[in-house]
């Protein structure tokens, strides 16, 4: 497992005590995690929220199928997963890129999750600026993403990360928001 990055998180728990975030680029071996985090990430916004697209459970086998096209960042606390990430130059189902600044080469995020006992602690912002970084020295001109434009979605989240609201779109049923950034 090749490490990207240490940061240290300050008031990370109860304690208070400062506590290191390591990332790293995730393998099959943390697929059964990974699909936890998931899961307990939409249980999370389907108890707070009701029922929704978000609403669904992750699978190991899902993960590992996942791994193949992209980049799964994770943010450890210790031995844990944390929160995690993928990145891809595959451009998802649900992106229109019409809406988007053309550039050479985009990156779509898809898949951002922390485990929701570990939320607001800033473990989010971390592992979006780790992305960042990496998508900077991928080379690409900007990351892509969409959001559920619901109370349940992330928008205010990638908003506060820098990221521009480009659309708001329907695709399926869904309400989506597009976000991008073209880092400097």
């Amino acid at each position: 497992m090749r490490r990207v990055a240490v940061s240290r998180l300050q008031n990370f728990d109860d304690a208070s005590e400062s506590m290191k975030l390591t990332f790293s680029i995730a393998d099959a071996g943390d697929a059964p995690e990974l699909a936890a985090l998931q899961t307990a990430a939409s249980a999370d916004l389907t108890q707070r929220f009701g029922h929704g697209f978000w609403s669904s459970v992750t699978t190991e086998r899902g993960v590992i199928a996942g791994m193949r096209h992209t980049r799964v960042l994770v943010a450890r606390r210790g031995k844990r997963i944390a929160g995690t990430l993928r990145l891809q130059t595959k451009k998802p189902w649900s992106i229109d890129v019409s809406h988007f600044t053309p550039v050479k080469k985009a990156i779509y995020l898809t898949g951002m999750a922390v485990l929701p006992s570990m939320q607001t602690k800033g473990i989010g912002r971390k592992l979006m600026e780790e992305a960042v970084n990496m998508v900077r020295a991928w080379p690409a001109d900007a990351i892509r993403l969409d959001a559920f434009d619901a109370d349940a979605g992330a928008g205010r989240f990638y908003l506060k990360c820098g990221f521009r609201d480009v659309a708001h779109v329907v695709y399926r049923n869904d309400p989506l928001i597009y976000f991008e950034l073209v880092p400097d």
